[in-house]
């Protein structure tokens, strides 16, 4: 799951990007309102935790730019403001959710987990293709009931085409979700994880569940 904060207070903004990350999230940070749109107009995030005061542009300007661009990525505010007129606001303008400051990482852990499985239209943590499933709290994968070992990356993979099987995902869209905004390193990077992949997944298998199409990117799908 690709996640982007963004939070003005740089040691806040570290202290979040790191216990995420350490939960196995995929994080980008930024620290202003202009560079958090922009980000979000380019990339492709599950969701984003923006401040509302920042530089440059508010969370709230970011917000409503990015719904006018035709963006429905999901929102959380942070903020230090609690009122019911802020709150009211906040979600008016597209937000999933709002937290006030201070608040405790595990809250905010389950505020963006509740957040994606709406947005996802799943009452569940887990994702299931044929006989692999992913259980996105636990990052464990197992395939016909047993665990599969994954690094980072592959679990960050497979985790983008769980959540989008069924659909064909082209290579700049996986590149820019995976390895995210700033990776300079080229598309043949999708290739190679992509075929770690099948060898954990699809060797020596009938029923294949990933797919190449020709010429357009990656689908996960049974299909034999």
């Amino acid at each position: 799951m690709k996640l982007l904060i963004a939070e003005d207070e740089k040691s806040l903004n570290d202290v979040i990007t790191k216990k995420l990350t350490h939960e196995g999230f995929s994080v980008d940070s930024c620290f202003n309102g202009a560079d958090a749109l922009d980000r979000l107009l380019y990339a492709d995030y599950d969701l984003a935790v923006l401040d509302i005061m920042m530089p440059e542009m508010s969370g709230t300007e970011v917000v409503t730019n990015l719904r006018r661009e035709g963006k429905q990525t999901p929102v959380i505010f942070l903020t230090a403001k609690d009122t019911v007129n802020d709150r009211v606001t906040g979600l008016n303008l597209g937000a999933s959710d709002y937290i006030v400051k201070p608040f405790s990482f595990d809250e905010l852990i389950a505020r963006i987990m509740a957040v994606m499985r709406t947005a996802s239209g799943s009452v569940t943590n887990s994702v299931t293709l044929g006989d692999l499933t992913l259980h996105t709290d636990s990052h464990i994968t197992e395939l016909d009931g047993k665990e599969i070992t994954l690094t980072g990356k592959e679990y960050d993979l497979l985790e983008f085409l769980m959540i989008n099987k069924g659909r064909i995902l082209s290579k700049a869209k996986i590149l820019s979700h995976v390895w995210g905004y700033d990776y300079e390193g080229g598309d043949k990077i999708v290739e190679v994880y992509m075929n770690y992949l099948r060898k954990k997944i699809d060797s020596g298998r009938d029923e294949k569940l990933i797919h190449t199409v020709r010429g357009i990117g990656y689908v996960m799908k049974v299909e034999k």
